[in-house]
C-alpha cells in the first residue's frame, strides 16, 4: 500500500540550488551595497567552496556550475572593476580555473585505469603539458609557468571529467543541453545589448584595455562600435562558445530554441570574428550528412526557421553596416591587412617552430610584430612543447577527434552529432587561434570528452545494455 504522507523534497533539488543561489545572492548584495572590493577574493573562494561541494556530492550540478563560471566570471570581474577600480591581473578570474581544476582529482584517482583504457588520449596530452612545464621552469619565473600550466592543463582535466561519467551519458546530455540553451540565450541577449548600449562597466573596461594594455582590437568604448564579447572577456572565445551553442541548438527541443538561436546568431555575427563564422559553416557541413534522412529534413527546416528569424535583423540598421562591411573582407584576399600580417608572422616563425626539438617550455610567448601570441595554435604547440611534447599532445587530440568521427550514434542522436560537429568546428581554427588553451580549450576539450563518453556508452550499451543503465535522478 502506498503512503499518503507528503514526501520530503529531494536534496538533489534543494541543496545544490541553495549553494549556487547563495553565491549569486552574496555577489549581487556586495555589488548593490558598494562593497565589491571584497569580491576580488570572496568570489573565487566562494566559487571554489561551492564547486567542491558539488564535485563530491552532485557531479552533474558541478558540471553545469563550471560551464556557467566560464561564461559569466569575466562579466562579474568587469562589474567589480567598475565599482572599485581597474586591476590586472585580477584574482576574480581564478574562479573558473579553481573549480575546473577539481577535476584533476578524478584523473589522478583513475590514472591507472585511464592509461590502460579509453582515457589514454587525455593522459598523453597531460604528459605533454607537464613536460612543457618542466622545460619552462628551467627558463622562466615560476609564476609565469604556473599561469601557462593553468591555461594548458585545465581544459584537459575537465574534458576527462566529463568523459569519466560516460555511464551517466543521458544525464551529461541533459545537463549540456540545458546549459547551452540558456547560456546561448543569456550571452546572446547581453551581446546585442552590449553592441547597442555599451554599458558603463564595459566602456570602463575597454577604455583601460586601450589606455593600459594598448589593446585596440575590441573596437571602441561607444555604442555601435564594440566588437561584441558579451559576458566573456574577448570576441574570439565568445564567438567560439556561440558556435558551440548555436550548433547544439539544432539538437535541442525547447520552446526557447528559436529565441536563443536568434540572439545567439546575431551576437555571433556582431563579434566580427570571421574564423568563427567559417568554423560554424564547417561544423554544419560535418553535422548535416551524419544524420539520418528524417533528421536531416528536420535540421533543414530548423535552419530555415532560424534564417527567417536572423537574416532580417542583419539587414537593418544598426546591424547591417557593421556585419556587411566585415563580410566583404572575405573577398579582400591579399588586400586584407590581417591576412597579410598573419602570413608574414607565419613566414617569420614557422621554420623556427618546426626546428624546435625539445621546445621552449610553457611560459614562452610569441613575440612578433605581425602575429599575436594567441593567433596560431600550430606555432604555439611547437614553440612551447617542441617535437617531444607536440607529438603526444597531438596524438591525444587526434585519437579523440578520430574517435568522435566513429560514433555511430551520431546518425540517430542529433545531440551526439552536434557534439562531433562542434569538435571539428573548433579544431578547424587551430591555425588561426590557440584552440587547445583556455578559454577556447574548455569548449574543445569539453566536447571531446562528451563525444568520447558517447562512444564508450554506445559500445558498452551494445555489449551489455542492462549493466550501464543508471538510475537517473531529476535535476
Amino acid at each position: 500500500m502506498y503512503s499518503t504522507q507528503p514526501q520530503p523534497k529531494s536534496p538533489q533539488l534543494s541543496e545544490p540550488w541553495l549553494l549556487i543561489g547563495g553565491l549569486i545572492a552574496f555577489t549581487v548584495l556586495c555589488l548593490a551595497v558598494n562593497v565589491a572590493s571584497i569580491l576580488r577574493l570572496a568570489f573565487p573562494i566562494g566559487s571554489l567552496a561551492v564547486g567542491a561541494l558539488l564535485f563530491f556530492r552532485y557531479p552533474m550540478f558541478y558540471i553545469g556550475f563550471t560551464w556557467w563560471l566560464w561564461f559569466l566570471t569575466p562579466f562579474v570581474r568587469r562589474l567589480i572593476d567598475w565599482e572599485v577600480g581597474w586591476l590586472d591581473p585580477n584574482p576574480v578570474l581564478l574562479a573558473p580555473f579553481l573549480v575546473s581544476l577539481l577535476s584533476t582529482l578524478t584523473l589522478l584517482i583513475q590514472l591507472p585505469k585511464a592509461i590502460r583504457g579509453n582515457g589514454l588520449p587525455f593522459v598523453l596530452s597531460t604528459i605533454a603539458v607537464l613536460y612543457g612545464a618542466f622545460i619552462g621552469l628551467m627558463e622562466y619565473q615560476i609564476q609565469t609557468v604556473i599561469v601557462a600550466l593553468l591555461n594548458w592543463l585545465t581544459p584537459i582535466v575537465f574534458g576527462y571529467y566529463l568523459f569519466s561519467h560516460w555511464r551517466r551519458f543521458p544525464e551529461l546530455k541533459r545537463v549540456t543541453e540545458r546549459v547551452f540553451l540558456w547560456g546561448t540565450l543569456v550571452m546572446g541577449v547581453y551581446g546585442v545589448i552590449q553592441f547597442l548600449v555599451a554599458p558603463l562597466w564595459d566602456q570602463y573596461w575597454l577604455q583601460n584595455l586601450i589606455n593600459v594594455l594598448m589593446i585596440y582590437s575590441f573596437g571602441t568604448p561607444n555604442p555601435l562600435s564594440i566588437r561584441v564579447f558579451s559576458t566573456m572577456h574577448s570576441p574570439q572565445p565568445f564567438a567560439a562558445t556561440m558556435v558551440a551553442g548555436v550548433l547544439l541548438l539544432f539538437a535541442i527541443k525547447s520552446p526557447l530554441k528559436l529565441v536563443s538561436s536568434g540572439f545567439g546568431y546575431l551576437a555571433l555575427l556582431l563579434t566580427l570574428v570571421r574564423t568563427a563564422w567559417l568554423s560554424w559553416l564547417i561544423g554544419l557541413i560535418v553535422y548535416l550528412p551524419s544524420l539520418k534522412p528524417r533528421l536531416q529534413m528536420r535540421l533543414i527546416v530548423t535552419l530555415m526557421l532560424m534564417s527567417l528569424a536572423v537574416l532580417p535583423l542583419t539587414m537593418v540598421e544598426p546591424f547591417s553596416t557593421v556585419i556587411n562591411s566585415r563580410l566583404q573582407t572575405f573577398f579582400a584576399g591579399q588586400q586584407d591587412g590581417s591576412f597579410i600580417d598573419r602570413s608574414i608572422g607565419y613566414t617569420n616563425l614557422l621554420n623556427d617552430a618546426l626546428s624546435e626539438f625539445e621546445g621552449r617550455g610553457l611560459g614562452y610567448v610569441i613575440r612578433d610584430s605581425n602575429i599575436g601570441g594567441n593567433d596560431s595554435g600550430i606555432l604555439t604547440l611547437f614553440l612551447n612543447l617542441g617535437w617531444v611534447g607536440t607529438i603526444p599532445y597531438v596524438a591525444g587530440m587526434a585519437l579523440l577527434v578520430f574517435g568522435a568521427l566513429q560514433v555511430r550514434q551520431a546518425s540517430s542522436d542529433p545531440f551526439v552529432g552536434a557534439c562531433r560537429a562542434i569538435v571539428i568546428a573548433i579544431v578547424s581554427q587551430i591555425s588561426l587561434n590557440t584552440v587547445m588553451l583556455i578559454p577556447f580549450g574548455i569548449v574543445l576539450w569539453g566536447f571531446m570528452g562528451l563525444t568520447a563518453a558517447a562512444r564508450l556508452y554506445e559500445t558498452q550499451q551494445a555489449a551489455n545494455p542492462i549493466a550501464i543503465v543508471p538510475n537517473l535522478p531529476k535535476l
